[in-house]
């Protein structure tokens, strides 16, 4: 089976992206996570330009990494000193890594009018970074900055370029579509004149996204012969972003034959993919390939049906061989076979023909014509199937509420919110000032539930959706619209959606309120919801 490493620079080249920052506690972590997943190289940082990448490279000789080697990044050293005396590279060997990747210019364009110098001197300043280094490395890469632009523009400097780098040591020579508009279709030729140019010399490539292909190009230039491929996870990077090794991982692994990680190690991507995004405080691409929410989901019933008899017929891939697994939302496209599923990953092994099966799915179709999606609010859609399979428990039930908006004596705004609720027989009367009218309630139902259920602390809401439905009504729509109200919340073990639909804005945001209180307290039941025994039994 062929091989191909794996260069993560999620931790240098990643952090270019827009709203991405990382500390670098949080740089260590994302690189234990990443040594787990089998990433063979993991480019920590530019030890030269900033002192968190200084300190991420002290701090992590800390760690003893299993199967990932630490590289440091740096540029060929600066026309005005000599390889000796440039900071860069003395940066690079004070981190003390045995592994470095050194980029250089191959379009002449650049050399001209970005570094300012002549076509010779770009060779000497290439030359002379790798052998300053050379000595003091186990391996040695370069990334050839912009190659394939310099390539169509001037085939045989961008080729010198790699030659120079060749004779000076580098163990890979990285291919770079540093602008990301190179076609598919172009790379082919290009690689193969480099391979006929420099046959003995190792290819990598480094593709960036901007014309949505740096995926497709880097499955491509490995197809084609290369031996490492430099991306990001997530995709994370500048502009569009960088080749998304989430995808490219896999794609070589279960459709290529090539070996990267080791299939052991790759149902392990979809939870190191998440954990990536957490650590950045990015939220999770739903839709992204593989280790999407979304990837393997599926809405429409004559999908649901056939996915129910062999998953094959909607998915390319098993979703376990990546950590994922598929999922059936609920939504008014869905049919029998939708609720069937869904119930049997409850426990309840119902018939089609139940009548309860056609009565959830018209409840179902008829609060998603109000504005319900419960193919987000899953959460929401299991408190509804267990109403309509004859549950009876209540945690709490609401007697009123109440919500005032106000102003204090500095003019500020402020909501307050009063709540009367029964729980466990006794009546609760809270109220409660917020930030707003759902601050405000979440306060004052915390404050009538937590003495009878105090896991309710360690609910947070994460984030807060509102949209107007768009759906016409006898009232005309307009301001007179229903509104949805989407709530994620989350502890230290779970994150889960509910949601509510009402004209009035704050309804709608009490529904979802009493949804999410209501699923964290079944979750933390130990007596949970009515317990299936087989065939739906509304007397259960």
């Amino acid at each position: 089976m062929r091989q191909a490493s794996i260069y993560d620079t999620t931790l240098r080249d990643g952090t270019q992206a827009e709203e991405l920052n990382l500390t670098t506690e949080d740089k260590i972590r994302i690189a234990c996570k990443l040594d787990e997943l089998g990433i063979n190289y993991i480019e920590g940082g530019w030890p030269g330009s900033n002192p968190t990448d200084k300190q991420f490279f002290k701090e992590i000789k800390n760690y003893s990494l299993k199967n990932a080697v630490v590289a440091a990044f740096g540029s060929t050293h600066n026309n005005k000193t000599t390889p000796e005396n440039d900071p860069n590279l003395k940066a690079i060997l004070d981190s003390g890594v045995t592994v470095a990747t050194i980029f250089g210019k191959t379009w002449d364009f650049h050399v001209t009018h970005a570094l300012r110098v002549t076509l010779p001197r770009n060779l000497e300043l290439i030359k002379g970074s790798l052998g300053a280094l050379r000595g003091n490395m186990r391996e040695l890469f370069f990334d050839a900055e912009h190659f394939f632009d310099g390539f169509k523009a001037n085939p045989e400097y961008a080729l010198a370029a790699l030659k120079t780098a060749h004779e000076s040591g580098a163990d890979v020579l990285v291919l770079c579509d540093t602008n990301g508009g190179t076609m598919t279709h172009e790379l082919g030729p290009i690689i193969s004149r480099v391979q006929q140019e420099l046959p003995g010399a190792a290819l990598g490539i480094h593709t960036h996204n901007d014309a949505e292909l740096a995926v497709a190009n880097s499955i491509e230039a490995v197809r084609l012969g290369a031996v490492q491929v430099q991306g990001t996870m997530n995709g994370y990077g500048e502009r569009c972003g960088n080749a998304n090794l989430c995808s490219i991982i896999p794609s070589l692994e279960l459709k290529m034959g090539v070996s990267c990680i080791g299939k052991e190690n790759l149902a392990k991507l979809t939870m190191v993919a998440h954990y990536v995004a957490e650590t950045v405080n990015l939220r999770p691409f739903p839709h992204q390939p593989y280790v999407g929410g979304s990837a393997f989901a599926h809405k429409a019933g004559v999908h649901v049906s056939a996915v129910v008899k062999n998953p094959e017929t909607y998915e390319h891939i098993r979703p376990e061989l990546v950590g994922n697994a598929n999922r059936v939302l609920l939504s008014d496209l869905a049919g029998r076979s939708n609720i069937l599923f869904k119930a049997k990953q409850y426990g309840y092994d119902l018939d089609k023909d139940d009548p309860a099966v056609m009565d959830l799915l018209a409840e179902l179709k008829r609060r998603e014509t109000m504005g319900y999606e419960y193919s987000v609010a899953e959460a929401s859609y299991e408190i509804l199937f267990f109403r309509m399979m004859g549950w009876s428990k209540r945690y709490f039930q609401l007697v009123n509420y109440r919500v005032l908006d106000a102003v204090n004596e500095e003019k500020e705004p402020f909501s307050e919110a009063t709540v009367m609720l029964q729980v466990r027989g006794e009546v609760a009367h809270t109220a409660a000032t917020g930030r707003g009218p759902v601050n405000a309630l979440d306060v004052a139902l915390r404050r009538a539930l937590e003495p009878s259920y105090p896991t309710l602390s360690q609910m947070r809401l994460l984030d807060f959706k509102v949209r107007v439905m768009s759906i016409a009504n006898k009232d005309g729509g307009g301001t007179a619209s229903f509104v949805r109200v989407l709530i994620e919340s989350g502890d230290k073990q779970d994150r889960w959606t509910t949601v509510g639909v009402s004209h009035n804005i704050i309804e709608a945001s009490w529904q979802a309120l009493v949804d999410s209180i209501n699923y964290k307290l079944f979750k933390d039941d130990p007596q949970k919801w009515p317990q299936p025994g087989g065939k739906h039994d509304k007397t259960k």
